[in-house]
């Protein structure tokens, strides 16, 4: 799992230089300005609702005494379980709407890694949009049952460090999860690329731990996260595919 999770951190290495390299920067254009305008709409959404729900989380302590230092605590938490599910809403909103853009993409990687060679897509924009759709839908309800009885936990002094860690690296499975579809839509069903990334959950974390690591950076992380999380899910995705006989690639 660990050495897995390192080769799909590593994956990025030669990202910035493969999109220039193909020119691929023209399919990013809508999917980075669907990620923009996705990122603004949840923090608006993110900084009105929080102090609402501090305040509702706030009612639980009946004491007059540490009232105050109840309600900045309530405030905290409130603004972290906000954070964390806008995280969450935010992923899954721009990978549905991006699939219809990112196919091509790894499409042309493939192509590009594989002497010209590739798995050529028989479905249509909108078939990719529904199966960007289906898929994310059905990784943010798992992703949601996750995350909320981590985020309950954590309401709990010292274990919170660890739940902590542990969400992180829930968000960053399934970010790696939808940017490796991408790449298995052209290959697999539905369910068959499911099995495929618990199959290699390892290669998934590493992916999306670099995703959400380029979500703390104001403004750039937000345009540049899936171009760059994109192109690395496609060269790891296609390795392993290779590597397994899963797809051959005549040279």
């Amino acid at each position: 799992m660990i050495s897995n999770i390192v080769k799909g951190l590593a994956a990025y290495k030669d990202s910035f230089s493969l999109i220039g390299k193909l020119g691929l920067w023209k399919y990013f254009a809508v999917p980075m300005l669907i990620s923009f305008l996705t990122a603004v709409l949840i923090g608006f959404s993110a900084w009105g609702l929080s102090d609402n729900l501090g305040a509702w989380i706030a009612k639980i302590w009946f004491w007059d005494w540490g009232a105050e230092t109840f309600r900045t605590i309530s405030n905290w938490i409130g603004a972290v379980a906000i954070i964390a599910l806008g995280l969450i809403l935010y992923k899954h909103i721009v990978m549905a709407l991006s699939a219809p853009f990112m196919s091509p993409v790894s499409e042309k990687i493939e192509a590009y890694l594989y002497d010209g060679v590739h798995q050529h897509r028989d479905t249509t924009n909108l078939g990719q949009l529904w199966r960007g759709t289906k898929i994310n839908v059905r990784n943010l309800v798992y992703e949601l049952l996750l995350s909320i009885p981590i985020l309950l936990l954590g309401l709990i002094p010292v274990v919170n460090i660890f739940t902590s860690i542990l969400l992180f690296l829930v968000q960053a499975y399934y970010a790696g999860f939808g940017n490796m579809d991408y790449t298995l839509e052209r290959h697999f069903r539905y369910s068959e690329s499911i099995k495929f990334v618990k199959q290699n959950r390892g290669f998934a974390i590493g992916n999306g731990i670099v995703f959400m690591l380029f979500l703390l950076i104001p403004v750039v992380g937000i345009i540049l996260v899936l171009p760059i999380s994109v192109t690395a899910a496609s060269k790891t995705t296609l390795d392993i595919l290779n590597k397994e006989k899963q797809i051959t690639h005549a040279r």
